[in-house]
């Protein structure tokens, strides 16, 4: 599972450790920038860091920053250009420009601030640090405040150019009920992308260790797995197995949860089956329509890789797309 605490957590262990300790986050980008809007470094009095601003081109002159910011409780708004050899040294084709932003813990950046903020993490809340850029003034924001922001996990600054707006979003989820070779592909891609992921299998013969390694398996019946899991918004659920006995009590949960994503494997006319039993069971068109099927996009894939990358594609489309 991911660490919800983040470099905020590290930054408040740090400081309650009786460390000085400032965090640096990448407030803006110009062209080819090593990391995105929203990266942070922690770093503390002795110079030691953890995290990353640039991939290691400007993070030198960023900790020198920080230790002066730990000294005079200030905060710092940094200009850095990257060129060209540097940026070819982490990856890039071309170099660019980044903005950064360095609080001194106890300083700009209040404790009882951090506190909430790694609080509100670390039992899945999503939140926005926000910061006046010109200014001192720190708060804490809910996704009702930013809402777009928040569905494309995209910190940045506001259109009035002062106000930076950080986006922690608690992990995103992937759960696929049936330990089938499609899930054998589709699983680790979504580990890639960023996501949770479990599957939920009764039968052993498939949910195994040995086809899974490294993945949260689940032996429960995938209605009782995906109701104790607490589905979220930030949660997708794939269903590959083939049995209505054991894809529709997943489907059935998941349409009661406000999952982002809901994918089922099976041609036109088995999804009209399909269709039919959740009729019976009260389920109307609105919620029918939430089901993506038959599950990916549809890019002629054939075997149990391309079908997977097709899924993949269409669970990110749904997330980051309008």
């Amino acid at each position: 599972m991911s660490d919800r605490r983040g470099v905020s957590g590290l930054a408040l262990d740090w400081h309650r450790a009786g460390r000085a300790v400032a965090v640096a986050t990448v407030v803006d980008t110009w062209g080819s920038a090593p990391r995105p809007v929203g990266s942070q470094l922690v770093i503390d009095g002795d110079g030691r860091m953890e995290g990353s601003v640039s991939g290691g081109c400007v993070e030198g002159a960023v900790i020198v920053e920080a230790l002066e910011a730990m000294e005079d409780g200030r905060a710092r708004l940094l200009d850095y250009g990257v060129s060209d050899d540097e940026a070819f040294a982490v990856g890039l084709a071309c170099g660019g420009q980044i903005r950064v932003m360095v609080e001194p813990v106890g300083g700009a950046m209040p404790v009882t601030l951090l506190e909430d903020l790694v609080n509100r993490r670390a039992s899945g809340e999503a939140v926005a640090y926000v910061a006046d850029l010109d200014g001192e003034a720190r708060r804490l924001e809910g996704p009702a405040a930013y809402p777009d922001r928040f569905r494309l996990d995209r910190s940045g600054v506001e259109p009035d150019g002062r106000t930076f707006v950080a986006i922690h979003n608690p992990p995103l989820r992937m759960v696929v009920v049936g330990g089938v070779h499609i899930a054998q592909h589709l699983l680790p891609m979504a580990r890639a992308c960023g996501y949770d992921v479990t599957l939920v299998d009764p039968r052993p013969a498939f949910g195994s260790p040995e086809r899974f390694p490294d993945t949260v398996i689940s032996e429960d019946w995938p209605d009782e797995a995906l109701e104790a899991m607490g589905l979220d918004a930030r949660a997708a659920v794939v269903t590959l197995t083939h049995d209505p006995k054991l894809d529709d009590p997943a489907i059935k949960a998941a349409l009661r949860s406000p999952v982002f994503y809901l994918g089922c494997l099976g041609s036109t006319r088995t999804h009209a089956k399909r269709i039919a039993r959740l009729e019976a069971a009260g389920f109307g068109a609105e919620d029918i329509a939430r089901i993506h099927a038959p599950v990916g996009l549809d890019i002629g894939g054939r075997s149990p890789a391309e079908i997977a990358v097709s899924v993949m594609a269409q669970v990110t489309a749904t997330l980051r797309q309008d």
